[in-house]
């Protein structure tokens, strides 16, 4: 009888190894629960910089404002028949 409690407490404690230390740990799930978190942060700033993207080619297939306007703060062009005028601080 005492052989089995003995046993049993040997394969107890090498189950609780296996569960906090070895492959497929509790470390290891946490460890990967935050890269999950990190990621859809991640994900989330990148959906939102491919929406903005996303809106400037439509703006800039539709019409020629958004053209005009990168033009003249990209590039410095300005109209013809148009003066520019530069403030120097």
């Amino acid at each position: 009888m005492k052989a089995i409690i003995v046993a049993l407490a040997i394969l107890f404690v090498l189950l609780q190894c296996k569960l906090w230390f070895g492959e497929g740990s509790m470390k290891a799930v946490w460890l990967l629960d935050e890269a999950i978190v990190t990621q859809v942060e991640e994900n989330a700033l990148l959906k939102e910089r491919n929406e903005t993207l996303s809106a400037e080619v439509d703006d800039l297939k539709q019409g020629y404002d958004a053209i005009e306007e990168r033009a003249r703060h990209e590039l410095g062009m300005i109209k013809e028949g148009e003066t520019f005028y530069q403030v120097v601080d």
